[in-house]
């Protein structure tokens, strides 16, 4: 296994223990609760937590395949998590804040800008894996 799979691997790993973590705090909120329900923020962001850490896996998988030098693969993982790290942070602030139950009614301003970015960081850095991946494994 090359250092680049071992690092997205070990952040898939740090990504799940976080999700963990946030899976109790979301139990406690729920305990408390009298409607028994967590933040909507705090529950959001357990679950993407753990999606997050598993689609951080899938990642490592095709950092593994890919064609591409490990620099290259690193770099395009690192924007995707990077990004699936952001996501989860922001879900933690509006959970810890309990200021909204929908962060785009009243977007702060450059929520729009970073949303684009997201997307393309998302969209290209899986995009340049799946690339490596098609020229290894299939060309």
């Amino acid at each position: 296994m090359g250092t680049d799979t071992a690092i997205v691997l070990l952040l898939a790993g740090l990504i799940f223990l976080v999700a963990l973590g946030l899976g109790v705090w979301k139990y406690r909120q729920m305990v408390r609760s009298e409607e028994h329900l967590a933040h909507p923020y705090v529950d959001i962001a357990h679950r993407a937590a753990l999606l997050y850490s598993f689609a951080t896996l899938l990642i490592a998988v095709f950092v593994e395949l890919s064609a591409w030098p490990p620099v290259v693969d690193l770099v395009a993982a690192g924007i995707v998590v990077g990004f699936f790290v952001m996501a989860i942070a922001t879900y933690v602030y509006h959970g810890w804040r309990r200021d909204t139950d929908n962060q785009l009614r009243r977007p702060v301003r450059g929520t729009t800008a970073f949303m684009a970015v997201l997307i393309a960081g998302e969209i290209g850095g899986f995009a340049v894996l799946l690339i490596g991946f098609v020229q290894t494994q299939l060309l």
